[in-house]
């Protein structure tokens, strides 16, 4: 869990360009038993956040101070400036303990594939995963073990995934997360027709047919 200090804003006090221009992102807070507030967060504090959650940033608790008592929450959806790329508002998912919630988790890969030591090539089809968990206990990454791809076209899905105690699948149990495929050699192409060939060919065609047509006329 991280801690990001947030204050409550005024949609009516300030325009949202004023409010970046000043170093804040604009954002909102909202839950199942909680009523969607208008709040403002450092950009800077908020990129820290980013930087320490990395690819887990979705799984991760992120506690809000500065309403009152903290406040538990997932980053919901984070809205990019098409431009500098820089957040342009974050929508804060009020948390309860308890209350299970369905999260994207990260997958890791590990461990090593006798099939693609071999020479086949690792197929990573998901990089992450659904599930459901309580927020309080949200895995930061899934491990997805490739020893077990230890021939060509073996794979490896979500069923097989090991999850940590109290986080169940969500989706299909089917679903493919990796496999080993086999690598296909690419045919060379065939040589281009000798042009120059063609054209002399061509043109000799047309001196004998020149030729004959002269000697008619001779004759």
């Amino acid at each position: 869990m991280v801690t990001l200090p947030v204050e409550k804003r005024d949609p009516k006090a300030a325009t949202l360009s004023s409010l970046r221009s000043k170093g804040f992102i604009p954002a909102v807070v909202y839950g199942a038993h909680k009523e969607s507030t208008p709040i403002s967060v450092d950009s800077k504090a908020f990129a820290k956040v980013l930087r320490d959650a990395g690819e887990a940033s979705e799984s991760t608790i992120v506690s809000l101070s500065g309403m009152g008592a903290a406040l538990p929450t997932l980053i919901h959806e984070i809205a990019f400036d098409p431009i500098t790329s820089l957040p342009r508002h974050v929508d804060f998912y009020a948390v309860t303990k308890g209350e299970k919630v369905e999260v994207a988790i990260p997958l890791s890969f590990i461990g090593e594939s006798a099939a693609v030591e071999a020479g086949a090539n690792l197929v990573k089809v998901m990089h992450e995963i659904e599930v459901e968990a309580d927020p309080m206990n949200l895995p930061t990454a899934i491990e997805v073990d490739i020893s077990v791809l230890k021939a060509v076209n073996d794979q490896i899905h979500a069923k097989d995934l090991v999850l940590p105690s109290g986080v169940t699948l969500v989706g299909e149990a089917e679903e493919v997360v990796a496999l080993a495929q086999a690598v296909v050699e690419e045919k060379e192409e065939a040589a281009p027709a000798d042009i120059g060939a063609i054209e002399v060919e061509k043109k000799g065609k047309e001196e004998g047919a020149d030729a004959a047509a002269a000697d008619s006329k001779a004759e």
